[in-house]
C-alpha cells in the first residue's frame, strides 16, 4: 500500500476526530495576554488550562527581563550547538544556579523537555542494561524507553511490591549481561496529580543496585519547602540520582534541565545527541529562565498563593461531591462518567454558557465511559474564580446526570 493511502485510512485514535474537533476541542486558540482570562473565539473565558503555576508568564519583572534580553541579543544568539559555537556565560550561569537550587553537583540545560528526556534515556543505557519504569509515565519517558535495545520492565502505577518484582527480574538479567539497572518514574503524574512513591522506591536501594531517574516536570517549583520539587517534598532529594525538570510548567517558558553527579552530567554533555546536534537555547530564553528562577527562589509567596488556590479548589470540589481522585499536587482532575459525545457537549456548555475553558480527557487516553475535566490552578487565580467554577461544575453535572448532554440533545459547535 502507498504510504499516504495508508495514512488516509488510519488517521490515529485522536486524528480520526480531527474534522469534527479541530479549532475547538483540539488545537483551540487562546488569544490575548496570558492569564486567568483570555479570549476564545471572540469571547473572554476563565482559563484553567495553562501551565503557569506560579503566575510568572506575565509577572512584570519577567516581562521586563524577557524584553530587555530580546532587544539586547535577538533570538539568533548564540548561533550553533553548544558543543561547537553555541555556549555562553549565561548558559553556564543558569546551569550553576540550578545546580545550587537542586543541591546536586552539576546541571545540563535541555532545549526541550520532551526531547531531552527521550534523548537522556537513550544516552544513559545500552543493550546490556535494564529499565524499570512506572506504567503511567509520561509519553516522553515511554518514547525514550522504546529506543532502548535492552530489556525493559514496567510496573503498575505506584505499585512498589511489583516494582520490586521487576527489580528482581532485572537483577537476574544484569548479572548475566554485566549491565546496569535504571528505574524511572515521575515526581508528580501530570494526568492524575498524584506523586510518585519516590521514598519507597529509594528505599529499595538497600536491597538492589540501581540508579534512580525522576521526571519532576510538574513538581519543580510547586512541591517541597523551597520549590525544589517532589524529592524535597518527600525528603529523598539525595536519593534521586538523575533529576529532570522543565521550564514549561512553573517557569512558563520553554526548555529544561537535568541535575546529577558531575561525572554523569559531563557524560550527558558529550553524548546526548539531542543537545550535540541541535541549536543552543537562545539567550533571551536563558536570561528569562535566570529571572524566573530568581523569583522562584526569592518570592516564596508565589508558591504560597498557588497552594491557597489549590486547596480552595480541591477542597471545594470534594465538598461539592466531585471525585478528584488521589491528586497530591496542583494538578486537579475531575472524574465523571459519560460518553465522548457527552463529554464534548459538556465542554461546549462550559465554554459557551459559563465562559469556562478547561481541558477534556477522554478515550483512548482514559478508559471508555470516563471523562476527566483537567484543571490547572495557578497563583494568578482568585478565590472568586474558584467559587464561580465550582458553581458552574455543579450545574453542568446536574445536566450530565439528567442526560441533557446526550449526543442527540445538543447540536455540535
Amino acid at each position: 500500500m502507498d504510504l499516504f493511502e495508508k495514512l488516509k485510512k488510519n488517521r490515529g485514535p485522536i486524528g480520526q476526530h480531527a474534522k469534527d474537533s479541530h479549532g475547538y476541542f483540539t488545537f483551540p486558540k487562546l488569544e490575548g495576554e496570558i492569564g486567568t482570562r483570555m479570549n476564545f473565539r471572540g469571547k473572554e473565558r476563565l482559563v484553567w488550562s495553562l501551565n503557569n503555576y506560579l503566575g510568572l508568564a506575565n509577572h512584570p519583572e519577567v516581562r521586563k527581563a524577557d524584553a530587555e534580553a530580546a532587544a539586547k541579543f535577538g533570538l539568533a544568539t548564540p548561533m550553533g550547538a553548544r558543543m561547537l559555537s553555541g555556549n555562553s556565560n549565561y548558559h553556564e550561569h543558569l546551569e550553576a544556579e540550578l545546580t545550587g537550587f537542586m543541591k546536586k553537583e552539576d546541571t545540563i540545560l535541555l532545549n526541550y523537555g520532551y526531547q531531552g528526556m527521550v534523548s537522556a534515556i537513550d544516552c544513559l543505557v545500552d543493550r546490556h542494561d535494564v529499565i524499570v519504569y512506572d506504567s503511567e509515565s509520561h509519553a516522553c519517558i515511554i518514547d525514550g524507553v522504546r529506543l532502548h535495545m535492552g530489556k525493559r520492565f514496567v510496573f503498575p502505577h505506584n505499585d512498589i511490591a511489583n516494582c520490586e518484582k521487576q527489580l528482581e527480574r532485572a537483577t537476574r538479567i544484569v548479572e548475566e549481561t554485566g549491565g546496569s539497572i535504571l528505574v524511572i518514574t515521575e515526581g508528580v503524574f501530570g494526568m492524575s496529580g498524584d506523586m510518585g512513591k519516590l521514598k519507597d522506591i529509594a528505599a529499595l536501594k538497600k536491597k538492589y543496585q540501581f540508579r534512580f531517574f525522576v521526571d519532576d516536570a510538574h513538581g519543580f517549583g510547586t512541591m517541597g519547602k523551597t520549590g525544589a520539587g517532589t524529592g524535597e517534598e518527600q525528603g529523598v532529594q539525595d536519593e534521586i540520582d538523575i533529576y529532570f525538570g522543565t521550564f514549561a510548567k512553573s517557569m512558563a517558558l520553554i526548555g529544561g534541565f537535568i541535575s546529577s553527579r558531575e561525572d554523569v552530567v559531563e557524560y550527558l554533555r558529550y553524548n546526548m545527541r539531542s543537545q550535540i546536534f541541535a541549536k543552543s537555547l537562545p539567550l533571551p530564553i536563558v536570561a528569562g529562565a535566570l529571572k524566573r528562577l530568581e523569583l522562584l527562589r526569592s518570592q516564596p509567596e508565589l508558591k504560597e498563593n498557588l497552594w491557597k488556590i489549590v486547596h480552595a479548589l480541591q477542597d471545594g470540589l470534594k465538598k461539592a461531591g466531585f471525585n478528584i481522585g488521589k491528586t497530591e499536587s496542583p494538578v486537579t482532575p475531575v472524574y465523571m462518567n459519560g460518553s465522548i459525545g457527552e463529554a464534548t457537549n459538556l465542554i461546549f456548555d462550559l465554554r459557551e454558557n459559563y465562559d469556562i475553558f478547561c481541558s477534556m480527557v477522554v478515550y483512548p487516553v482514559v478508559p471508555k465511559g470516563v471523562i476527566i475535566l483537567r484543571l490547572i490552578p495557578t497563583a494568578a487565580h482568585s478565590l472568586d474564580d474558584v467559587k464561580y467554577t465550582i458553581d458552574a461544575f455543579n450545574k453542568a453535572y446536574v445536566k450530565l446526570k439528567a442526560g441533557e448532554y446526550m449526543s442527540d440533545r445538543i447540536a455540535a459547535f
